[in-house]
């Protein structure tokens, strides 16, 4: 066997200078355990598992304890997904007496606290429910045990479903998943050549200057050349306002988009989506009915910013209508591969139908 280095370079596997990694061919192993964190956290926290019935209240906290491992190995364009976990998520139960109140006394208020703990979840057993124990933190009395009943009865079933949704997303490349979508693209030898650019017109010899002068009214109100505009109309079974805190909530951004994102709410705060392929900067805000931001992806040339706009809208009770207008998107990134189709579908797949999907908002 040859020493590292060392082999035949004709199998030697070199990085390209464009960093592509072609038709995902080479094996690729990515970290997952950071954005499972994230990511089941969003899924599980601040759950309402009861309210009131019985007059139990139960609401889950936050996901106290993950350990283990999480990866997601590509290659070709097939993710293979690979992690054993314990989780440790946290609740909390309130119940009330309802003879007090029937006396003519005020309802007396008990707390308890508790957690759920997943002792393994793992790839090797994705077709089936993790085993759940619920554990009572504040003893085992008739009270403990009335909520420990109440939580597997109507707790268990939402909290295995969050748990498949994490184990799909795992299945699909879990943050390997959008950067596939996103760096989807035709290699340079497979776009059109443009045609060369000649002096003048040939089938009618008038001279270049000519031509100039006129289409000059022309391009005043045409896009900028290497630029495109991106519009599309999305409409949700929804508050306009429900959509407008999603796109302005980091947490919310992790979980519908299975990726790391930072969002300042404030007009000039700075924005980081879907792992830093997306930066930016709020430049307009009004809460419920407004984003303007300039926004740019990572692979862009430098110094160029598009402009969004996503304008909120609530023609009736129930329904929101998100009209998008992106301005100044570049034909190309900085690697020549074509970017307007690539923007557009992450918009309308990886962002507004992922939303209608993980937060039952679809029309």
């Amino acid at each position: 066997m040859a020493k590292y280095g060392q082999g035949d370079k004709r199998w030697i596997v070199t990085e390209r200078s464009d960093g592509r990694n072609v038709h995902n061919w080479h094996w690729v192993e990515r970290d997952c355990l950071e954005w499972s964190r994230t990511f089941l956290s969003s899924l599980l926290s601040g759950l309402t598992i009861l309210e009131g019935d019985g007059g139990i209240f139960i609401r889950t906290k936050t996901l106290d304890k993950l350990e283990g491992e999480a990866y997601v190995n590509v290659r070709k364009g097939k993710a293979i997904p690979g992690y054993e976990l314990s989780i440790s998520l946290s609740f909390e139960a309130e119940t009330r007496s309802d003879s007090d109140s029937r006396e003519g006394g005020a309802a007396q208020l008990l707390r308890i606290t508790g957690s759920v703990e997943v002792p393994y979840l793992a790839d090797e057993n994705a077709g089936e429910d993790p085993e759940l124990k619920i554990v009572i933190r504040d003893g085992d009395g008739p009270i403990g045990r009335m909520i420990k009943d109440a939580f597997i009865a109507k707790g268990k079933p939402v909290i295995l479903d969050k748990i498949r949704s994490y184990v799909q997303a795992m299945s699909k490349g879990g943050p390997a998943k959008n950067e596939l979508e996103l760096r989807k693209a035709p290699l340079a030898s497979d776009k059109p050549q443009l045609p060369t650019a000649v002096a003048g017109n040939p089938a009618t010899g008038a001279p270049a200057s000519q031509l100039a002068a006129g289409n000059a009214g022309k391009k005043e109100n045409s896009e900028k050349e290497g630029f495109k505009t991106i519009t599309m109309t999305e409409r949700f079974s929804c508050r306009a306002r429900d959509v407008y805190e999603m796109l302005m909530d980091e947490n919310r951004w992790k979980g519908f988009t299975h990726s790391n994102a930072r969002i300042t709410k404030e007009i000039g705060g700075q924005f980081s989506l879907i792992d830093g392929s997306i930066t930016g900067v709020n430049e307009e805000l009004q809460e419920g009915k407004l984003i303007v931001q300039k926004w740019r992806f990572s692979s862009w040339a430098d110094g160029i910013h598009s402009t969004v706009r996503l304008d909120f809208d609530e023609p009736e009770p129930g329904v929101a209508v998100v009209k998008l207008t992106q301005n100044g998107v570049p034909e190309q990134d900085r690697f020549g591969y074509s970017t307007v189709d690539n923007t557009e579908r992450g918009w309308r797949e990886l962002i507004f139908h992922q939303i209608r999907a993980l937060y039952g908002f679809g029309i």
